[in-house]
């Protein structure tokens, strides 16, 4: 009696240990089969029977998986009566586990997990069968031929192999948690082990032995060189394609498979398939919805991101950026600069894209343009970790624009002179003309014959090979309590434009600490500093550097012999801007930006499944532009005598959240999490700017404001407001396939009046797992099955401060000659302000196929904005022309696919495809009056959709056959000819209409890649569809022709030959030219673009030890690497004006380079 209690205790005590306080325990039913001798597909019920026996059959019967720890149920007995051979798999399960001490866990439709269920373990005990049992111990196995997974059983000493020496280690999960059950194999051998209980492992090891394969269900292989060491501790990551993929949502973290929100994410590895110099530039094209437009090629690139459209006319459409919970509140930073552009793209482990209002509810009031959430990296659980990531690229200019060469625009000269005479007979008489042949006598620029010396080509010399150079340095360590990481970078970034530039250092400290096993703290510290010339502060119509690489005229020299700079005014009779040369050389545009990003928190178990979050947040933006501009340069400075200025800017923001989080699931098919927090934030901004003109030479540029004998009023002003927020959110599950979720919010924002400050946010979402109804389950080609729907109201509170209150400004006033400065109201008050709010509904289905090697994600929405804020007139005996209201209303519809498919995965080759578009069609509902609003180049109007651009029909140029029906609208034979829209005889702005839209109906990612054995290719394209592009630099390099270059494009002017063209005669300026915006300067932006084409080589185990390392990875890409399109500027995918609504506009832009990178991951 006394020994078989001894043997119970032992059985006991092996059950206890892998049962008791760890994450679940099992190995693979395949190596399972092994050891089982029938195979009966009936369920056999007539003897006594052992659970691993009864679990085969099972499995074998219902055509499933079964996963359990053979360790942990061998031994125990089955009685005949507990077995049901007309009940269903789940019933038998029930049946025969709980009697024994287990449990079940359904993990998806085809595989279930043997667990053990603590409160019947002391029941179990009794009921153990009488069986020798062996003293428990490390196994050492002889492993098939095939090792699976995970080691399934204990070897018998039969199969005990000699050994040479001892590691020894633990493994564990990315948050700390150790995992029993995995496999450990000397890599090329069949030798190995599996950890125990509490993640620890020892296995003796050949001498020889390089290598060990660590393997787990759900978790990502690692292969560790094992070098010198005696302890390998080893740190396993999800592996996102067999386990439930976890995402980040407001206020916490949910499993994929349960979010009954529209969520998109991209994880660090992603991002790492494509370098690049933004977190914006990174993102573009991974989700669907998310238009990323990349409108720059300038260092640093801006991008506008616009989340299912535009859902506001006079008020940011910005999405809302969440860093590691901390909310970036800056908007109005210098040249459409935004807070996440100051983010280290290599310090991101995960972006999270929340799109419905389910899951943006949660952040109220500034959830309606949607969320992006940021984490970042944090340390490392499992002892150092030393990474270095480098690459060094070169971009070059993938298209030149056809401009004139000397003889060209030489040529045009002489035409149009030849045709003013027919033109304008009355001024060619009178002399109002000049023959250009008599200007050609400077002997600095023609020859005695009239032929010009020079043949400039301004691209070739403003343009240069941009070579930027980035490093990355990361040290992260710690232990199964506390980790640390600190991130470093470096980023020196050359412009294609000459005397362009970026420099960027960035740093970043985290840490956690698990204090008690009630109290966990911990935080992050970033810090950047960066440092730019823009050159030219974000394009535009004035004398800039990119206008007058199209306006430079070809005969003119850079420098002539003397030293002298060159310009158009060298040469009679043209416009005077100075080459772009001299003003990238004496025109500076230089911004310091300084960024500090910190959080602090704490989490405290207050009971079982309550938990308390306290996080402090503060993000501090210091920025300084200093502008000068030298005393040579014409048509910008040279009439001041130079100018410069200094603008400073400071953005500060705190913010102080709790919330309690309580998560509880009971009677085995309800879970529940609950959420309620509250959070106070405050917001300031200075902004303070001095300037001065008249220097008696260029050597303090902006450095000395007093050098300047003409100093300008300066200004200054600060802005400040708070928020006020009160949160709730309800997550329930009903057999983990019936999901509820409840989200409110309430946001007080100072900015609006005392009666509307606060406003309540409520959303609502259900989702059906299909797959886990019994009706599905008969299908095996379906792995997955979500429905979703979800209703909510956001709203967008990003208008300026002190809207609702009458505003105050200074005015001045002369009294006897002097003039005098007064204060005086300068904007109505409107006490009835309130928040914008946008009601969205969404429905979204989600589809796995064949083991989920193929998903399908598909979502159908609707965003409609209410209360939109507009500015409306008012009676000018009022004595003003506006007052801010709540007057407007607009819509959004799209739908959104992604298809992700793993299309070979075969000896050592894979090829995998991830597809995705979107749709979405804008249109104004109403607006004050039905008033339109010209914002930019685009105008707001009913029934269209923001972002339409505004002009005239233009129809081709007049005909001598039309020369009496030209004559009635004041025109000739060659001039261009406009449709007279509502016919009364008059060309005036009546006849403008909607002439193009610059914001794409279309847009998506094709993206394949491809591995084998340890390389692997990506080829990234790019495309988008029914968006325009307005043109309007053609109208300084096509319609000026005669004080400035052209397009060769003028060259196919209209002759009485050639009437069938839609440039106009060649004439001198000074006998008129169009700058009318019409369907002519509208281009077809539609486009395909290659974007990445990225070779990488992962260095084999082998090659990585002997160099000392742990990681090596070497790759090559060519980003930009082809465009397709109709669009004859440089890239379709434009905006240069700043504008809310001008996307697509084209006037002086900065090219995007093609750039050719290489680059090295090393890890220590």
């Amino acid at each position: 009696m006394i020994h078989s209690l001894r043997r119970v205790s032992k059985t006991g005590l092996l059950l206890t240990l892998l049962l008791s306080e760890y994450p679940p325990v099992w190995a693979q039913s395949d190596l399972l089969a092994r050891h089982v001798q029938q195979r009966n597909t009936k369920l056999a019920t007539g003897a006594v029977r052992q659970l691993k026996d009864v679990l085969a059959d099972f499995k074998s019967r219902y055509k499933v998986d079964i996963l359990f720890e053979l360790r942990a149920v061998e031994g125990f007995s089955v009685m005949p009566e507990t077995l049901k051979p007309e009940a269903g798999l789940e019933a038998n399960l029930t049946s025969v586990l709980r009697p024994l001490g287990f449990r079940y866990k359904k993990v998806n439709r085809s595989s279930y997990l043997v667990l053990g269920d603590r409160k019947s373990r002391k029941t179990a005990e009794l009921e153990i069968p009488l069986v020798e049992i062996e003293p428990v111990q490390q196994a050492q196995a002889v492993l098939p031929e095939k090792a699976p997974t995970v080691l399934a059983s204990s070897a018998s000493p039969a199969e005990v192999v000699a050994v040479d020496r001892t590691i020894s280690g633990s493994v564990k999960s990315e948050t700390g948690e150790a995992l029993p059950g995995v496999s450990v194999v000397v890599k090329n051998t069949t030798r190995g082990t599996s950890t125990d209980g509490d993640g620890n492992y020892k296995l003796n090891v050949p001498d020889e032995a390089t290598t060990l394969v660590f393997s787990f269900v759900g978790y990502v292989n690692q292969e560790i060189v094992i070098g010198n060491r005696s302890t390998v501790d080893v740190q396993l990551a999800p592996d996102q394609k067999t386990l439930n993929e976890v995402v980040v949502v407001g206020y916490g973290v949910q499993r994929k498979s349960d979010l009954t929100g529209a969520v998109g994410t991209v994880k660090a590895e992603v991002l790492q398939e494509r370098p690049a110099a933004s977190l914006n530039q990174g993102l573009a094209g991974r989700i669907t919805g998310v238009n990323v437009s990349v409108n720059s090629g300038r260092p640093g690139g801006r991008a506008n991101i616009r989340i299912r459209g535009n859902t506001s006319v006079s008020v940011a459409n910005n999405p809302l950026y969440v860093i590691d919970g901390v909310i970036l509140n800056a908007t109005g930073l210098t040249n459409g600069s935004t807070p996440i552009d100051f983010i280290n793209p290599n310090d991101i482990a995960s972006i999270e894209v929340l799109k419905d209002a389910s899951a943006t509810a949660i952040y109220g009031a500034r959830g309606a343009n949607g969320v992006i959430m940021v984490t970042t990296k944090r340390g490392s659980q499992t002892g150092g970790r030393v990474t270095y990531d480098t690459d060094f690229s070169i971009g070059v200019l993938p298209k030149k624009l056809e401009l004139l060469n000397s003889k060209e625009f030489l040529q045009v000269e002489d035409i149009a002179y030849v045709n003013a005479q027919k033109y304008d007979p009355v001024g060619w008489a009178g002399g109002k003309y000049k023959d250009p042949k008599t200007k050609r006598t400077n002997p600095l620029l023609f020859d005695s014959s009239g032929n010009p010396l020079y043949n400039t080509d301004w691209q070739d010399e403003a343009f240069q090979k941009a070579f930027t150079q980035n490093h990355q340095l990361s040290f992260a360590g710690g232990n199964g309590k506390d980790s640390y990481g600190v991130y470093l970078g470096y980023r020196n970034e050359n412009g294609l434009v000459k005397e362009s530039w970026l420099k960027r250092y960035a740093g970043r400290f985290v840490f956690d600490s698990q204090i008690k096993s009630w109290l966990k703290v911990g935080g992050s510290l970033s810090y950047n500093d960066q440092n730019e010339n823009q050159i030219d502060p974000l394009g535009g119509g004035g004398i800039i550097a990119m206008r007058q690489v199209l306006e430079a005229l070809p005969i003119i020299p850079v420098k002539y012999p003397d030293g002298r700079w060159g310009g158009n005014e060298d040469y009679p009779g043209m416009e005077g801007g100075g080459n772009p040369i001299n003003i990238l050389k004496e025109r500076l545009f230089y911004i310091k930006t300084q960024t500090m990003l910190g959080n602090v928190y704490a989490n405290l178990n207050l009971a079982k499944g309550l938990e308390l979050r306290t996080t402090v947040g503060t993000n501090i933006i210091n920025q300084r532009i200093d502008l000068y501009s030298g005393r040579t340069l014409n048509y910008i400075s040279r009439n001041q005598g130079g100018i410069a200025s200094v603008t400073n800017e400071r953005h500060n923001s705190w913010q102080f959240e709790n919330y309690l989080t309580y998560n509880r699931r009971f009677a085995e098919k309800h879970a529940f999490t609950g959420l309620l927090g509250l959070s106070w934030q405050h917001v300031d901004r200075f902004t303070a700017v001095a300037a001065t003109q008249n220097f008696q030479d260029d050597y303090f540029l902006f450095n000395n404001l007093g050098a300047g004998s003409n100093p300008q009023a300066p200004s200054s002003s600060a802005v400040a407001y708070g928020l006020n927020s009160y949160f709730g959110r309800v997550n329930y599950s009903l057999k983990d396939k019936y999901l509820l979720t409840l989200t409110g919010r309430v946001d007080g924002s100072s900015k609006f009046g005392s009666e509307n400050r606060y406003a309540f946010f409520p959303s609502a979402a259900l989702a059906w797992r299909l797959t886990e109804e019994e009706f599905l389950k008969s299908i095996p080609a379906i792995s997955n099955l979500k429905l979703r729907t979800s209703y909510g109201v956001t709203g967008n509170s990003e208008i300026t401060a002190y809207q609702a209150l009458a505003g105050m400004g200074n005015y001045s006033v002369i009294f006897g000659g002097t003039r005098a400065i007064g204060i005086g109201t300068g904007r109505l008050a409107n006490p009835d302000l309130r928040w914008e709010k946008t009601h969205q509904i969404d429905a979204g289905l989600e589809l796995g196929l064949l083991q989920n090697r193929i998903s399908v994600e598909v979502d159908v929405y609707r965003k409609l904005t209410t209360d939109m804020l507009l500015s409306a007139p008012v009676p000018y005996s009022s004595g003003y022309e506006t007052v801010s209201k709540n007057v407007g209303s607009m819509e959004n519809r799209g739908i959104e696919l992604a298809v992700n498919s793993v299309n070979v995965n075969a000896n050592g080759f894979s090829w995998s495809t991830t597809f995705n578009v979107s749709f979405n069609k804008n249109k104004v509902i109403a607006l004050t009056g039905g008033s339109d609003i010209f914002v930019g180049s685009t105008v707001v109007r009913e029934g269209e959709p923001v972002g339409s651009f505004f002009g005239f029909v233009h129809q081709g140029t007049w005909s001598t056959s039309e020369e009496s029906e030209a004559a009635k609208y004041l025109k000739r034979p060659g001039d261009v000819k406009y449709q007279d829209v509502n016919q009364d005889g008059v060309i005036n702005d009546k006849d403008r209409v909607i002439i193009g839209l610059g914001i794409p109906k279309t847009f998506g990612t094709f993206l394949n890649t491809f591995k084998y054995r340890n390389f692997d290719l990506t080829v990234d394209l790019q495309f988008m569809t029914g968006n325009d592009v307005l043109y309007r630099s053609e109208h300084s390099a096509e319609d000026r022709q005669g004080i400035a270059n052209s397009f060769k494009t003028v060259l196919n002017a209209w002759t009485p030959e050639n009437q069938n063209t839609p440039i106009a005669q060649l004439r001198p300026v000074s006998a008129g030219y169009n700058t009318n915006e019409d369907t002519h300067r509208v281009k077809d932006g539609s486009f395909l673009r290659g974007r990445n084409l990225l070779l990488a080589y992962t260095f084999s185990p082998t090659t990585v030890e002997k160099l000392k390392l742990n990681r090596l990875r070497a790759y090559a890409s060519v980003q930009n690497f082809f465009l397709s399109t109709k669009y004859p500027g440089y890239d379709p995918e434009v905006s240069t004006t700043g504008n809310a609504f001008d996307q697509g506009v084209a006037l002086y832009d900065y090219p995007k380079p093609r750039v050719f990178m290489v680059g090295l991951n090393i890890g220590l």
